[in-house]
């Protein structure tokens, strides 16, 4: 990731990639696109303009981090949160990091839209005390618009999860101009009655664009169709609590 107003234009991070992959512009650094992610620039980096933004862990030295935090969990009844971008994308490893947290007896969680075969979805909910469920609209083809998938592959996931009697909260984005209308929530508030079992909590996440600045850093661009998207007002966010509740569903706002 590179924060052009760090930059002092040392060029430390140009003379030092083995890839020549970096070259000063007058808009900073820029990315040729063969980058190797040696870390080589950040390492050279004064300001840390450049940084690296993971690593890969060994299961030893990850569960060291995580023991750390034992005693706060214990107090606090908390846990690990496994989350991303889209965690189920990696089925494999976050088994495997699951399975190395329940041999200590550490709450599991999962943050996870539920785009993913259900295969995966089991295997992952038969790992874990609680799923964190993102549900954006109910409308597919709108789904597909804003996300680039369809969503009956997500809905049918949560149907199941729920027949799993796991405990699960629905975590949905609240923008106005999106999904924010009344005929979204109230379908929203109908399928998730309708379940087996009720999410525990639906917690309303009022939109924000603080992404933008993590954009910048990554070389991408926010929104990039345009979409007009916005806050909506404390009016609306409390309509569509009242809403929720009307069904008999546990909802706020935040979480």
């Amino acid at each position: 990731m590179y924060t052009k107003k760090k930059c002092i234009g040392c060029q430390n991070c140009v003379e030092v990639c083995p890839q020549s992959n970096l070259v000063m512009t007058v808009d900073g650094i820029k990315d040729l696109g063969h980058c190797t992610i040696c870390g080589r620039c950040t390492d050279e980096c004064p300001t840390l303009a450049l940084e690296m933004a993971g690593k890969e862990w060994k299961m030893e030295d990850l569960m060291k981090e995580v023991e750390k935090e034992r005693q706060v969990m214990e107090e606090s009844g908390g846990g690990v949160t496994m989350c991303g971008g889209e965690p189920l994308m990696h089925t494999d490893y976050l088994c495997e990091v699951l399975d190395e947290l329940g041999k200590r007896n550490i709450h599991r969680t999962v943050d996870t839209t539920l785009h993913a075969s259900p295969k995966n979805v089991r295997r992952v909910a038969e790992r874990c005390e609680l799923m964190l469920v993102d549900l954006k609209m109910m409308d597919s083809e709108k789904h597909r618009q804003y996300t680039g998938v369809p969503n009956s592959q997500i809905l049918a996931n949560i149907s199941m999860v729920s027949e799993m009697e796991l405990p699960f909260w629905i975590r949905i984005p609240l923008i106005e101009g999106v999904n924010a209308d009344e005929e979204n929530i109230r379908a929203t508030a109908q399928f998730l009655a309708a379940l087996p079992m009720k999410p525990e909590m639906v917690n309303l996440l009022v939109y924000h664009d603080v992404g933008k600045g993590k954009h910048a850093r990554i070389g991408t661009t926010y929104n990039p169709e345009g979409f007009r998207m916005s806050t909506p007002s404390e009016d609306v966010q409390q309509y569509v609590v009242h809403i929720l509740q009307e069904h008999g569903l546990n909802a706020k706002i935040g979480g």
